[in-house]
């Protein structure tokens, strides 16, 4: 994915301020051999390649001044209430260096799995995203994760799904991650009627 940035000669809060009063987004490229470079991008154009699932995931292709680099998106900072963005940070890519990266997980083939299909289970998406390790020719924009293989009472786990080549999960010591939950439907328990009360004794006559 390929976006276009300018170079920014100023800095600082009223340099950045001015700038989004003219509808430009003030940012940073940063990592590997060069200096941090100061860049400005188009507003309207950074907020529809936010909204891209590839933006967030994958390398991209920067344009500045007729020269393209592969960054990586790092941070954004948004406007509390605004539909602004503030500032945004890329990461220089070294084709020789891993990259740690979080990267969504697309599910599919859910409901056909038996565990939906045959026994109406309820299906939770534990992890939506996996952070990996990898060298960036490796990247992958998403992982796949096929779940028609599903059934009543076992989750599936990090180690049972198959990784791009090269890719390795940061667990952070977890030893294998639950990544999706198979629960059996609630049953509604119908409530038993009420014991009828025990009948009184009768009274003993009274010694004359």
């Amino acid at each position: 994915m390929k976006f276009v940035a300018f170079e920014r000669a100023k800095q600082g809060t009223g340099a950045s301020r001015r700038l989004r009063i003219t509808g430009r987004t003030p940012g940073i490229v940063y990592g590997g051999s060069g200096e941090p470079q100061l860049i400005e991008l188009d507003h309207n154009a950074l907020w529809h390649a936010l909204k891209k699932e590839a933006f967030h995931s994958s390398i991209l292709d920067m344009e500045v001044n007729g020269q393209t680099g592969k960054v990586l998106l790092r941070d954004v900072q948004m406007h509390p209430f605004k539909q602004l963005v503030l500032h945004i940070d890329f990461q220089r890519v070294d084709a020789n260096t891993r990259l740690h990266m979080k990267v969504p997980l697309h599910f599919s083939g859910e409901e056909n799995s038996p565990a939906v299909k045959a026994d109406a289970c309820l299906v939770n998406h534990v992890m939506t995203e996996l952070e990996i390790t990898c060298l960036p020719a490796d990247l992958p924009e998403f992982i796949s994760v096929d779940l028609s293989g599903l059934t009543k009472g076992v989750s599936l786990h990090v180690n049972d799904i198959t990784l791009p080549k090269g890719v390795t999960v940061v667990t952070h010591g977890k030893p294998n991650p639950v990544l999706v939950s198979v629960a059996a439907p609630v049953e509604e328990e119908v409530a038993a009627p009420a014991a009828a009360p025990a009948a009184e004794a009768p009274a003993k006559g009274k010694k004359k």
